[in-house]
């Protein structure tokens, strides 16, 4: 997920409170990836009860990435500021965390001198319209070049001039891609041929004012969110980096508790809805060894999930052996042993047709594995 605004919208805040968080987490020295990109676990409490049933020496959450992507301003798409370098980076993530300003501080300036989240949201969605149109012409005009230089051998497909022609009309309107009613060939064309950034899924994130946020209230939100109904949908998180810091710097146990159980952090919320808009599940792997959260697609086959442990157990795959994590929890008595959930006819053998379910506990069966010949 790419952390995406305004100048001065509480990005980088955003971002450095989800580092530190993380670090903490993992119990391990964090490491930056790039000065840029972090990994965030998942929040989880069946992971945290898996690891509290086993206890073993090595566990492992799911884990999102996030990208702290510098200020957009108007104009980027035309090169403003350091505008194409930043629409790349956009570009390069899978989704987008678009992070609104609605506190007021005159100690923070705003790039355009007022605090009015519609027109930001307008101004960034505009960019990134107007870069998606240099890319649909682009592509446009290699296709075009590649039928001349066929001399009649081929020509444009119905499906990519029925697919441009919305697009550019859409775009052209300032709307996104996301918002178009669109055949499976269409969507096949538009990922094939274009790397567009307003068809990835958006987490609006509405930078409020610690006491704002403590209200629930504040007068820019309901417009907001009919903006966001009217421009593509997409879910709305209100949030306050100013309350986050002071939880977060807050180190006298009681007080803390006293401020989270008053205000509970919004960060897990922000990071478990990122994780879902990229259209990702987790399975387990439980034992005395590790627990571990292996990260795939919704959807996926079970030999898919056994390649993301090793490639080569997609390969050789025999079974997977099946328990869901809330029939363990009520059958197991807290207890290691998958007897209980075998013997109540909850364990499960699947084959390669079986599509991996969020929380599945899965134990997969491999085939041998055959070294290449030698030639």
């Amino acid at each position: 997920m790419g952390v995406v605004g305004l100048p001065n919208v509480g990005k980088s805040s955003l971002f450095n409170l989800l580092t530190e968080q993380s670090a903490a987490a993992e119990n391990f020295p964090f490491c930056t990836i790039e000065p840029n990109e972090a990994r965030c676990p998942v929040p989880d409490e069946r992971y945290d009860y898996l690891c509290g049933i086993w206890n073993p020496p090595s566990t492992q959450p799911a884990y999102l990435f996030v990208t702290d992507i510098a200020g957009l301003i108007k104009g980027a798409s035309e090169g403003a500021g350091l505008g194409n370098a930043f629409l790349s980076h956009i570009q390069a993530v899978d989704g987008i965390y678009h992070v609104v300003r609605v506190f007021e501080d005159t100690e923070v300036v705003h790039v355009d001198d007022s605090v009015d989240p519609i027109r930001d949201l307008e101004t960034i969605q505009s960019e990134l319209c107007k870069k998606d149109l240099e890319i649909v012409k682009k592509a446009i005009a290699t296709e075009e070049l590649a039928v001349k230089k066929s001399q009649g051998k081929f020509k444009l497909s119905p499906t990519f001039l029925s697919a441009t022609e919305k697009l550019l009309k859409i775009l052209e309107n300032n709307e996104p891609v996301r918002s178009g009613d669109w055949t499976t060939g269409e969507v096949e064309i538009i990922n094939e041929k274009m790397r567009l950034i307003t068809t990835k899924p958006i987490t609006y994130l509405a930078n409020l004012t610690q006491a704002d946020f403590i209200r629930k209230k504040n007068k820019w939100l309901p417009k907001i969110h009919a903006w966001i109904q009217n421009h593509g949908g997409g879910t709305l998180i209100p949030f306050s980096v100013d309350y986050e810091q002071k939880l977060w710097d807050t180190k006298d146990p009681e007080e803390k508790a006293k401020l989270a159980k008053d205000c509970p952090s919004i960060l897990p919320k922000i990071i478990t809805t990122g994780y879902k808009a990229l259209n990702l599940i987790y399975f387990f792997t439980a034992g005395e060894k590790e627990v571990r959260a292996w990260t795939v697609y919704n959807g996926a086959l079970a030999p898919e999930a056994a390649s993301v442990i090793h490639t080569d157990f997609g390969k050789a795959f025999i079974k997977a052996e099946v328990a869901g994590f809330e029939d363990f929890k009520e059958l197991s008595g807290g207890q290691k042993s998958m007897a209980p959930i075998k013997a109540a006819g909850k364990y499960k053998i699947e084959g390669k047709s079986y599509v991996v379910k969020d929380g599945d506990i899965i134990y997969f069966q491999i085939g041998q594995l055959t070294a290449p010949k030698k030639k």
